[in-house]
């Protein structure tokens, strides 16, 4: 009942703009590592999403508390007071600096290294693990000429494929493989080019099939550890080309396309946007997928 009661809390915070942070830190005891006591941890890991990154008025890409961490991290506390968010997500990960470091600082060396030092310096307590990572490793390809793309992207995969299995094998010899994991699939920013002319709408074709191509790859993998799926790509409506909605401004587009440019900051008008990252609301979408996942 706590679960169904918190999946009701969140989708109704989603409908009116989603929630404003997380829940107030616990007080301070005598962690080793410098965390607040707690009875449970939630821990994030990921990229830029996993931080909530949006892009301040001057159009530069901020870490928020608005993130679908925060979120959800809010929502599972109203049945778990005792549950702590540790947030290990660094914006701009791939899974290779995932495990080998070289974007942001950790003692360990590596965002993977320092999950599983805070798995094993908490042992039994921490209830649960989101992940997000594998978009990043695509961006050298987005940036070809439009006839590279694909092959550039099916080369790339299998590296992202190798890189996330080591990535959670260790996270599973770390946690014994007693760990709740929720792993995530990605939404498509590129939909917003569908607003640019038939250029741009085969171009937002081809990214959605691409994007359904790496997240099926991603799934396979959280899968064979026991993880299971928040299908952000399906939340996003992402394949959906055929339903048409009306979006303010430009008229009638495809449902994903609105979507994109309801959720995320990709159609803002400039310094904003364009912007990939998901705003207050799609974070809060995102976090109901998790919740939802987590429900099953």
């Amino acid at each position: 009942m706590h679960r169904i009661f918190t999946i009701l809390v969140l989708a109704a915070a989603v409908a009116a703009t989603g929630m404003a942070a997380a829940a107030p830190a616990l007080a301070a005891t005598s962690d080793p590592l410098g965390y607040p006591s707690a009875t449970s941890y939630y821990l994030s890991l990921g990229d830029s999403l996993s931080q909530g990154v949006q892009p301040d008025a001057a159009g530069t890409s901020v870490e928020t508390n608005q993130g679908y961490p925060d979120q959800l991290y809010a929502a599972l506390r109203l049945g778990d007071p005792g549950l702590q968010l540790v947030k290990l997500g660094c914006p701009g990960e791939t899974t290779g600096t995932m495990i080998s470091g070289g974007i942001c600082s950790y003692s360990q060396g590596s965002q993977l290294a320092a999950a599983v030092g805070f798995l094993q310096d908490h042992p039994g307590r921490v209830s649960l693990i989101t992940i997000d990572i594998g978009a990043n490793d695509l961006n050298p390809c987005l940036v070809l000429p439009s006839a590279e793309i694909q092959a550039c992207v099916e080369a790339t995969l299998p590296t992202v494929v190798a890189n996330l299995t080591q990535i959670m094998a260790e996270l599973r010899a770390a946690d014994g493989g007693e760990v709740r994991i929720i792993g995530m699939t990605y939404y498509v920013p590129e939909l917003a080019a569908w607003l640019t002319g038939p250029s741009g709408q085969e171009s937002a074709r081809l990214s959605v099939e691409l994007a359904a191509t790496l997240n099926g790859l991603l799934s396979k993998v959280y899968q064979a550890y026991g993880a299971r799926i928040a299908d952000v790509f399906s939340a996003f409506r992402s394949a959906d080309f055929t339903d048409q909605v009306t979006l303010p401004g430009v008229g009638a587009v495809p449902l994903n396309v609105a979507l994109i440019c309801k959720w995320t900051w990709e159609c803002a008008p400039p310094p904003r946007g364009p912007n990939e990252h998901a705003n207050k609301i799609g974070y809060g979408v995102i976090a109901l997928t998790f919740l939802l996942a987590d429900l099953r």
